[in-house]
C-alpha cells in the first residue's frame, strides 16, 4: 500500500530562466502525479547550481517511495521460480519507442518524447495488480519501465532462473516496438494457469487491458519461433559485465 514519498530535486542555476522552468515543472508534475496517486510528500532536499564550467547537469528529480505490506506472506516479487506459468501483461501496448532505451542503444539516437502518462489510468491499473496479489493469484510480478517488456521478462528470467517462450505480437505492432516500446502503466505478471479466468474476470470488472504474452520454463527465453538465448549465457553476460568493465578500464 503506497504511503509517501520523499524527494531530493537537482537542478542547476536557478537564476537562469531555463533552469527555473525546468524546476518549476517539475515542482508542477510531481504535484500532480502525487495528489492523483494519493502519495504525498512527506520530506526532501533541494540542490541547486550544480554545473561544470557554466554548464547544467540535466534537471533531476529523484524520488523515493515507500509503502507497507501488511502481511509478508503476500509479497510477490519479480522472479520466475515456476514453470508452466502463463505470462499475462497488464495495459495497453501502443509501442511508444520516443526517448527509449530501445531508440538509445540499438538505433543511437535520443529523439522523440517520452511516452505520454494517464495518471488515472496509472492508479487503477496499480490497484488492479496489487488486488490480485492480495488474493494470492500472482506468482511473480514486474512493472515495465526502461526497454520494455522483453528487457521485464528477462529480468523476470534472470532473477530466477527460470526460461520463458514469449509470443510473437500482435501482426499490427512491428516485433521492435511490441518488445521494447515503453507504454506506461504495464505489468507482466506469472500467473497459474487455472487462474487465468478469475484474473481476467478481474480485469475486465475494472476495464483494464489484459493480453497473454508468453509462458514460463525451460532454461532459454525465446522469442516467437526463431529467437533464443539460453538463460546461462544471458547470465553470464549480465553478471560479467561490471568484472569485464573494471578489468580493462
Amino acid at each position: 500500500q503506497p504511503l509517501a514519498i520523499t524527494d531530493c530535486l537537482n537542478f542547476g542555476n536557478p537564476e537562469r530562466p531555463e533552469i527555473m522552468g525546468q524546476f518549476v515543472k517539475a515542482v508542477e508534475g510531481m504535484g500532480t502525479a502525487c495528489r492523483a496517486l494519493a502519495f504525498p510528500v512527506v520530506s526532501g532536499n533541494v540542490s541547486l547550481y550544480n554545473e561544470t564550467s557554466g554548464e547544467a547537469i540535466p534537471p533531476t528529480p529523484a524520488v523515493g517511495g515507500v509503502g507497507l505490506i501488511d502481511d509478508l506472506s503476500q509479497m510477490v516479487t519479480g522472479a520466475l521460480e515456476r514453470e508452466g506459468d502463463m505470462l499475462m501483461l497488464v495495459g495497453e501496448t501502443r509501442g511508444h519507442l520516443g526517448a527509449s532505451l530501445y531508440l538509445r542503444e540499438v538505433a543511437g539516437s535520443e529523439d522523440g518524447a517520452p511516452p505520454p502518462v494517464d495518471l488515472e489510468t496509472e492508479r487503477r491499473n496499480g490497484d488492479l495488480v496489487r488486488s490480485l496479489i492480495h488474493a494470492g493469484l500472482v506468482n511473480a510480478c514486474h512493472d515495465l519501465s526502461d526497454g520494455g517488456l522483453l528487457v521485464a521478462a528477462a529480468e523476470m528470467a534472470l532473477a530466477g532462473g527460470v526460461g520463458l517462450q514469449m509470443n510473437a505480437g500482435p501482426a499490427e505492432l512491428p516485433a521492435h516496438a511490441y518488445l521494447f516500446g515503453e507504454d506506461q502503466a504495464r505489468y507482466l505478471l506469472a500467473i497459474a494457469p487455472e487462474n487465468q479466468e478469475i484474473v481476467a474476470e478481474m480485469a475486465s470488472k475494472s476495464e483494464i487491458s489484459l493480453a497473454s504474452v508468453g509462458t514460463t520454463g525451460g532454461s532459454e527465453l525465446t522469442v516467437g519461433d526463431n529467437h533464443s538465448i539460453s538463460i546461462d549465457i544471458l547470465t553470464g553476460i549480465h553478471e560479467g559485465w561490471m568484472p569485464g568493465y573494471i578489468s580493462t578500464s
